[in-house]
């Protein structure tokens, strides 16, 4: 399975990440650290161990578990969803185990934020397949997203917009890149590290909808045009207060700006842009769209009926009912700031938490000495 080490992602340590281990670069360079994300649609799990420039991966796992289903309007995780997500946490416990990892954190974030009943279910998680899950809080997921696709952020521009669509928020980071030059890894830390202070670089906001909960409100296997209509003008009425707070509009108006997005939507909507017979990570990360084929590709799907999104191969079965939903997120975000350019990322936060654990145990040094003289 190939790695990230072509495209290096470094961050800063995140708050409320465990505290480092004080272990030599030359000690842990071999070692596997894992990072599991469970989120209100996905249980994803990256195994990897660090490499000169990054780190490559050795074993990963993804499974749609629909965790937050229903949660919006129960208000609670439900059996057939906590069924589920434990059986899928066992195979990750079995990997890690295998793995012989020797560090991990293993994160959830908006269902068990929001569901009366996350804390039973953690700990039936615990006690059932022995793995201790913390639940971020949104700041944490913020800096998190942007640490894992950092690299990706092109820092000739003025500002950047990074945004996540999950199943059940929305992280927004608006980046003022005037101040950061360079490149790689190194500009990648600036940018982290001044989302992690708030210091100025970079505001954010975390939109309480996602794909999960907006495709439960509006419906996600037959949506009309004014059904899609009415999602968009949805989200917009939650970006408002941000755009009303920070008046980013105005303050990107002649500037260069680009867009970098990190989810299943930007992904699976560049897939089909590109054509492909099937999803391919290695064609999808990193790839450039313009908002125009964004556009088509959206309205392109809204012309389609359920059955021929799920016969489309970037699609499938367990996202025909929300790929619209997503797309009608990522509407909202294009009209609420105009802007030409896309960057798509098949990353995120689960690379930002293996990076952080990694620059922890000081395992990104090379060993090697510069010459003197």
């Amino acid at each position: 399975m190939s790695g990230y080490a072509d495209e290096p992602v470094k961050a800063q340590n995140a708050p409320g990440s465990p505290p480092p281990q004080q272990i030599a670069a030359r000690d842990s360079r071999g070692h596997v650290y894992g990072a599991l994300d469970l989120g209100t649609n996905n249980c994803r799990l990256l195994l990897a161990r660090p490499s000169r420039r990054g780190f490559r991966v050795v074993d990963a796992f993804s499974r749609i578990i629909r965790l937050g289903e229903g949660v919006s309007q129960s208000g609670r995780l439900s059996d057939a969803a906590m069924t589920r997500t434990v059986e899928a946490l066992r195979i990750c416990a079995n990997k890690l185990e295998r793995a012989g990892t020797h560090r991990a954190r293993l994160v959830a974030t908006e269902a068990c934020r929001s569901a009366a009943n996350s804390k039973e279910f953690l700990a039936r998680v615990k006690n059932e397949v022995g793995l201790e899950i913390e639940v971020l809080t949104p700041e944490e997921e913020a800096i998190l997203a942007v640490a894992g696709c950092a690299t990706l952020i092109d820092t000739s521009v003025d500002y950047a917009l990074v945004f996540d669509i999950g199943g059940g928020s929305s992280e927004l980071i608006w980046i003022d890149l005037r101040r950061i030059s360079g490149g790689g890894a190194h500009a990648a830390s600036r940018i982290v590290d001044g989302v992690r202070r708030a210091n100025g670089q970079s505001v954010w906001t975390s939109l309480p909808v996602g794909v999960v909960t907006l495709a439960e409100r509006f419906g996600g296997c037959l949506v009309t045009p004014d059904i899609f209509e009415a999602m968009v003008t949805y989200v917009a009425g939650l970006i408002a207060p941000f755009e009303e707070r920070h008046q980013f509009r105005r303050r990107i108006s002649g500037s260069a700006v680009h867009f970098l997005g990190t989810s299943g939507t930007v992904t699976t909507v560049a897939g089909i842009q590109l054509g492909l017979p099937r999803y391919e990570r290695s064609k999808v990360d990193g790839c450039w769209m313009n908002v125009s084929d964004v556009n088509r590709v959206t309205y392109d799907l809204l012309g389609r009926t359920y059955e021929q999104r799920v016969a489309e191969p970037c699609i499938g079965q367990d996202r025909a009912d929300l790929v619209l939903a997503g797309c009608a997120i990522l509407e909202a975000i294009i009209r609420a700031w105009p802007c030409e350019r896309l960057r798509v990322a098949d990353r995120g936060l689960r690379e930002g938490i293996l990076s952080s654990l990694m620059m922890d145990d000081n395992t990104f040094r090379s060993g090697r000495r510069r010459r003197r003289g």
